[in-house]
């Protein structure tokens, strides 16, 4: 399951906007992420067409099973690593963003050795 870094920014964020605020529509994504509301719209028509997400009626975003499976995996891996940069004295705002870019090209072997040996010899 490949997609590029921008859909996964995308899925990911709707699964924070999920847990913080339920109901998400595109508006809540644009302020969120600070995109336009034009890229917005493209890259939820992309997401829906491919069967990540679902629009209702009244506008509101859901994750659908696959989308919530990449959003989680992403989630779970900048929250790792971010904590784990910070942890090492890297600077919080440096740790979020390095941990951005690093979580969409490491593989799924490495991230899993990586974090792995973290909870193995060390407390984050």
């Amino acid at each position: 399951m490949k997609i590029m870094a921008s859909a996964e920014d995308y899925l990911e964020t709707i699964l924070i906007l999920q847990n913080r605020i339920g109901n998400v529509r595109s508006i809540d994504i644009v302020q969120e992420m600070g995109f336009s509301k034009p890229s917005v719209s493209v890259a939820m028509k992309n997401l829906r067409e491919n069967g990540y997400i679902a629009v209702d009626e009244n506008g509101h975003i859901t994750l659908q099973d696959p989308g919530r499976e990449i959003a989680e995996k992403i989630y779970e891996r900048h929250t790792f690593l971010t904590d784990w940069l910070v942890h090492l004295g890297v600077n919080p705002r440096t740790a979020a963003e390095d941990a951005c870019r690093i979580e969409h090209v490491i593989s799924e072997e490495s991230f899993q050795a990586f974090k792995d040996h973290v909870l193995t010899y060390h407390e984050i």
